[in-house]
């Protein structure tokens, strides 16, 4: 093991926020050349809109010599008993207490799905906090419809995933029956996905089981995501250097996926600093939470920690 694990919880507005810590072991930590002293350079991972921190594994086995931090955003995993509103600006809020509470000035902050979007937005409102931006398949606005409901547009953006959220399940053997099934991930079932998979069923309080994340959490961030103003806000004053990976599959492994390429182009035209790679081979959970995907994503956070 290049890493060790360790879970905390920060105080946050409202509750407690989770997160992971995986730190280096010396002999990784000692052969890395971006290596500062005894400190390890660190990234800080953000997971997507139903996700966890245990969406991140095969990235962070990638990149030994640094610590790696990756929180449950609240409303899901073990942060899914945070009382008040979610939203861009209070996730944003919920990272910059994680790092206070580990005593890290700045970092890379790689984020996917809604992660990304939260992770621009982060950058906007805690600007000393971020060195480098890294997108995976999100950070910038979806091409969706104006003037769709909240259920409307979860239903348009996230379709099954968000429908998922009120289904109830007779224990994990019945959930993980459920996700092999699942288009996404036909030919990339792991180990990994499994402790994933299991970390995201909760108790329903009535004898059955549901996933951790809330729908009402889910629609008040996607709404926020794709209606607020925190990310246009954000978007506009973008100063820090941003690399954006897409992919070519959705959430149900569906072409064009989240970013058709019309639509990608008109993007990069409005937004001419973010570099951006498209990622051939992948899905928008396999770029991230499979072997061959982590290994692309890993080979950018190493390249950025290199040029910061």
């Amino acid at each position: 093991m290049s890493h060790g694990y360790r879970e905390i919880d920060v105080p946050v507005d409202g509750g407690l926020l989770h997160a992971a810590v995986w730190d280096p072991d010396a002999s990784s930590r000692a052969s890395l050349s971006t290596s500062a002293g005894p400190d390890a350079p660190t990234v800080l991972l953000v997971h997507g809109v139903t996700a966890s921190h245990l969406a991140w594994p095969f990235v962070v086995d990638r990149l030994p010599g640094v610590r790696v931090v990756a929180p449950d955003l609240r409303g899901r995993g073990r942060s899914n008993g945070i009382d008040g509103a979610a939203g861009m600006a209070a996730h944003a809020a919920d990272l910059a207490a994680l790092l206070d509470a580990l005593g890290i000035d700045r970092t890379i902050v790689v984020g996917h799905s809604m992660g990304a979007f939260v992770s621009v937005v982060f950058a906007h409102r805690h600007p000393g906090r971020v060195s480098r931006l890294v997108l995976v398949d999100g950070g910038l606005p979806l091409d969706v419809p104006a003037g769709l409901s909240a259920d409307e547009l979860v239903a348009g953006i996230l379709g099954p995933t968000a429908a998922r959220l009120s289904m109830r399940f007779t224990g994990l053997a019945d959930y993980l029956d459920f996700w092999r099934s699942h288009p996404a991930f036909a030919d990339a079932w792991t180990p990994e996905l499994e402790r994933y998979l299991a970390y995201d069923l909760v108790p329903d309080g009535e004898g059955a089981f549901r996933p951790a994340t809330s729908y009402a959490t889910t629609a008040d961030d996607t709404v926020d995501m794709n209606t607020g103003s925190a990310l246009p806000d954000a978007l506009a004053a973008l100063r820090h250097p941003t690399r954006l990976l897409t992919v070519p599959r959705g959430l149900q492994d569906e072409p064009p996926g989240l970013y058709a390429p019309d639509h990608l182009e008109r993007l990069l035209g409005e937004y001419p600093g973010v570099r951006h790679e498209r990622i051939d081979g992948f899905n928008h959970y396999t770029i991230v939470m499979s072997p061959a995907g982590a290994d692309v994503v890993a080979d950018v956070v190493r390249e950025e920690l290199a040029a910061s």
